[in-house]
C-alpha cells in the first residue's frame, strides 16, 4: 500500500501584482522527515510556508498537507498542524503555563487532556521550573522553547518552523535541534526554513529556493555533489582586500567568506593556487597558513547552484 506524503506540492505559485513571489514550486515531504527550505531573504520561503499552513491562498498550482487540500480545506489544515515563526507568537504578560493553556484552548483540547499536555510539553522543553514565570522575563532561548511547546501542545503530526532559530545563541540553537530530532524520531514531520547553513546540514532532505523557484533538491550530501569545481581554503590576513582581488582572477568561478577565511571555487586547482599566491604576494597580503583543497560545504553548493540559476 502506498503511503501518502505528509506534504505534497505541485506547480505552486503566488503572485503579488506583477511580482511572482513563488514560481511553480513542486516537492514532497515524507512522513517523519526533517525537510529543509533554504534560500536568501526574499526567495519565497515564507510565502510558501504561508500557503501550506492555510494562511495564504496560492495564485495557481495545488498542494496537500496531512491529506487536506490547501485551497478547499485550508481551515482544517490550520487545526491539525503546528506552526512556529521567528516572531514567537507568545503573550509577554502571561506566564509560561498561561500561554500554553491559552493555545491548548485555541486548539480545543479537553480540560483533562490539556492538564496532561501541560506537564508533558513543559518537561519536553525543559521549562518545568519556569511554568509560573512571566514570559517577558524569560531569556530568548527559553522563549524559543516555550514557543515550540505552544506549537505542539495539541500534538500535531506536522510541524512548520519558519526561521524559528533566528537571533538565538548557538547553544540554544543546538539544544532546540535536539528537541526537533526527538520529535522526528517520534514520527512528527517537520518542515523548517532557515538561512543557517549548519542547520540545513541537520535536515534529511533540502530544497534550495532562489527568486521564487526551486533550483536544487536532495540530501545535504547530494547537494554538495552539485559543486563541479575544486574548493580552495584561503586564509589571508586582509580578508576583504583578498576577496576583492581573488574574485577578479581568471579561472575563479566563485569566492566567498567562509568562517575566518575564504572558499574559492576553481576549475584548475594547481593553476588557481598559483594565481592566488601571486596576486596576494603582489599586494603584500600575507597568508596565515598554506592554501588547502577542501571538500565542498553546503554553502559552496548553494552558491554554485544559485550562480548557475542566475546564468540561465
Amino acid at each position: 500500500m502506498t503511503i501518502e506524503p505528509a506534504i505534497s506540492v505541485n506547480n505552486l505559485s503566488r503572485q503579488f501584482g506583477d511580482f511572482k513571489a513563488v514560481d511553480r514550486v513542486s516537492f514532497e515531504v515524507n512522513r517523519g522527515e526533517i525537510f529543509g527550505f533554504l534560500g536568501p531573504n526574499g526567495a519565497g520561503k515564507s510565502t510558501t510556508i504561508r500557503m501550506l499552513t492555510g494562511l495564504l491562498l496560492p495564485t495557481s498550482g495545488e498542494g496537500r498537507v496531512g491529506g487536506f487540500d490547501i485551497i478547499r480545506e485550508n481551515d482544517r489544515i490550520k487545526q491539525t498542524i503546528g506552526y512556529m515563526s521567528q516572531r514567537f507568537s507568545l503573550y509577554e504578560d502571561l506566564t509560561a503555563e498561561e500561554n500554553l493553556t491559552f493555545f491548548g484552548g485555541v486548539y480545543g483540547l479537553p480540560a483533562a487532556r490539556l492538564r496532561e499536555r501541560l506537564t508533558e510539553v513543559l518537561r519536553l522543553v525543559g521549562l518545568e521550573d519556569r511554568r509560573r514565570q512571566l514570559t517577558r522575563t524569560l531569556a530568548l532561548g527559553l522563549k524559543q522553547r516555550l514557543a515550540l511547546a505552544s506549537a505542539i501542545i495539541h500534538e500535531p503530526a506536522i510541524l512548520f518552523l519558519d526561521e524559528a532559530t533566528s537571533g538565538v545563541d548557538p547553544i540554544s540553537r543546538r539544544n532546540f535541534w535536539d528537541l526537533i530530532y526527538d520529535m522526528a524520531r517520534g514520527g512528527v514531520t517537520i518542515l523548517v526554513t532557515t538561512h543557517y547553513m549548519e542547520e540545513a546540514e541537520f535536515c534529511d532532505r533540502l530544497v534550495l529556493i532562489y527568486q521564487g523557484r526551486i533550483v536544487a533538491q536532495g540530501t545535504p550530501r547530494e547537494l554538495k555533489q552539485e559543486v563541479q569545481e575544486t574548493i580552495l581554503m584561503v586564509n589571508p590576513e586582509d580578508l576583504d582586500a583578498a576577496l576583492s582581488l581573488i574574485k577578479q582572477l581568471p579561472g575563479v568561478a566563485e569566492a566567498a567568506v567562509f568562517g575566518d577565511g575564504l572558499h574559492v571555487a576553481v576549475a584548475e586547482p594547481t593553476e588557481g593556487e598559483r594565481r592566488i599566491n601571486e596576486v596576494l604576494a603582489a599586494h603584500n597580503i600575507a597568508l596565515r597558513r598554506r592554501i588547502e583543497r577542501v571538500r565542498p560545504s553546503l554553502e559552496d553548493a548553494f552558491i554554485a547552484v544559485v550562480q548557475r540559476a542566475g546564468e540561465t
